[in-house]
């Protein structure tokens, strides 16, 4: 667990290992490790955060990880992808990043970010401006489909889970299905939505702004498969399909005949 000191020595500490290095354009610190949503860190809050080098310069510097702060404490490296890194210390802090040019990031979301360090071009400055204005673009919810979708995901999932792929049937129902769901919950009411949301995931902080939904879905999905989608399905229909026309009713229908959920 990082202190709030630590957590602050580590912020510093990465700008620090940045600055130290020409190949860096800068750094942009994102969620709780920014300046704006400090006041959400908790014991579990990590570090999520951009790297960014100047052009040209990425795929050269990726090996290299020694700019990170306090490098005999780092105990795991791996990485996620080309671009995607991850750091655990010995005290089990969790560093997330993108380690790359900024056009590399093309398509990046961002939401609350502070800007650590930049270049004299202001890169990682543009590139959150980007960053940003894709994400409150794409800050949208169309629950008729997601809805739709819904159902597909708890069809196939209970479908895999009766043809003995429990694990593969098990991430459509507890996975996407809910995803999917939560996501239905936030576009039909929009109003309970709290600025503690999080406009790039609509998981996280769930619980805070639909505690009732978030403790109903969290039952549903503690139970085995095929009984995790029946209560996730009536789930839905009790509390969404009344006085909402666009409900798809009809698929339901098929799909509750076709698993003979009756």
């Amino acid at each position: 667990m990082a202190t709030p000191e630590r957590f602050e020595d580590l912020s510093r500490g990465l700008a620090e290992g940045v600055r130290s290095r020409p190949e860096f354009a800068g750094i942009v610190l994102l969620g709780s490790a920014s300046d704006e949503a400090a006041a959400r860190r908790d014991e579990w809050s990590d570090h999520d955060f951009f790297a960014i080098t100047r052009e040209g310069e990425g795929r050269m510097l990726r090996p290299d990880l020694s700019w990170l702060p306090d490098p005999d404490r780092i105990v795991l490296t791996a990485r996620e992808g080309e671009i995607g890194f991850v750091a655990v210390y010995d005290d089990g802090h969790v560093f997330e990043f993108a380690f790359s040019d900024a056009a590399e990031l093309d398509g990046a979301l961002a939401e609350a970010a502070t800007v650590a360090v930049d270049d004299e071009h202001r890169t990682v400055g543009r590139l959150l401006d980007e960053s940003r204005a894709r994400a409150a673009a794409a800050d949208t919810f169309d629950p008729v489909t997601d809805m739709k979708l819904v159902l597909v995901k708890l069809l196939i999932g209970t479908g895999r889970a009766r043809r003995g792929e429990v694990l593969n049937g098990g991430d459509f129902v507890r996975g996407w299905a809910v995803r999917l769901l939560v996501r239905v919950v936030r576009g039909r009411h929009a109003d309970v939505s709290t600025s503690a949301r999080d406009t790039i995931d609509p998981m996280r902080r769930f619980e805070q702004d639909f505690p009732e939904w978030s403790a109903r879905i969290a039952e549903a999905v503690a139970q085995p498969v095929e009984d995790a989608a029946r209560a996730l399905f009536d789930l839905a229909r009790a509390e969404l399909e009344p006085g909402w026309p666009d409900f798809p009713s009809r698929a339901a229908d098929a799909v509750a005949a076709r698993l003979d959920w009756r």
